[in-house]
C-alpha cells in the first residue's frame, strides 16, 4: 500500500486529529449535568472508551461515521483508496475485537453512531442513560 504523503507528512496529519470530539464533550456534559459520574477516555481500559464506569462494568463508545465505517454515512475517499480501505477496515476489525473483549469479561458495551447524536441528541443521550441505568440495576441485583 503506497501513500501519497511522506511518513513525516502522514504522521503530522494523523497527529492533528483530536481523540475527543465536540460531540463527545456535549454528551459528557449532558450526562454529568444529570448526575452520572464516569471517566472519559480512560487509557487503562482496552479501546480507550469515550465514557467508562468501572463500578458498573460499563463502557460507551461514540463512533464517528467516517472513522468507524458507518453503513449509512461512512464514505470512502476517492484518492489513495487502497490506503483508506485498509485503514478503515482495520478500524472496524478493532471495534469488533474490543466489543468481543468486553463481552468476554462480562462488561456492558454500547456503541453510538455520530449521526444518531446529530439527528436527535436528546433521545440518544436518553438511550445512553438507560443503558447506564440497566448496568447499575444489574450490579445491585
Amino acid at each position: 500500500m503506497s501513500d501519497n504523503l511522506t511518513q513525516e507528512q502522514r504522521s503530522k496529519t494523523m497527529r492533528a486529529i483530536k481523540s475527543r470530539s465536540q460531540l463527545e464533550d456535549r454528551v459528557s456534559k449532558a450526562l454529568w449535568r444529570d448526575g452520572y459520574r464516569f471517566r472519559k477516555n480512560d487509557k487503562s481500559l482496552i479501546g480507550k472508551p469515550d465514557i467508562s464506569i468501572k463500578k458498573y462494568k460499563t463502557v460507551i463508545f461514540i463512533d464517528s461515521c467516517f472513522w468507524h465505517g458507518c453503513p449509512l454515512h461512512g464514505n470512502m475517499p476517492k484518492s489513495n483508496r487502497e490506503y483508506w480501505e485498509k485503514k478503515l477496515s482495520r478500524n472496524k476489525e478493532r471495534d469488533r475485537q474490543v466489543n468481543e473483549y468486553y463481552k468476554e469479561i462480562g462488561w456492558s458495551c454500547l456503541r453510538v453512531w455520530e449521526h444518531e447524536l446529530k439527528q436527535n441528541f436528546n433521545q440518544t443521550v436518553e438511550k445512553i442513560k438507560h443503558f447506564i441505568d440497566q448496568a447499575k440495576r444489574r450490579k445491585n441485583a
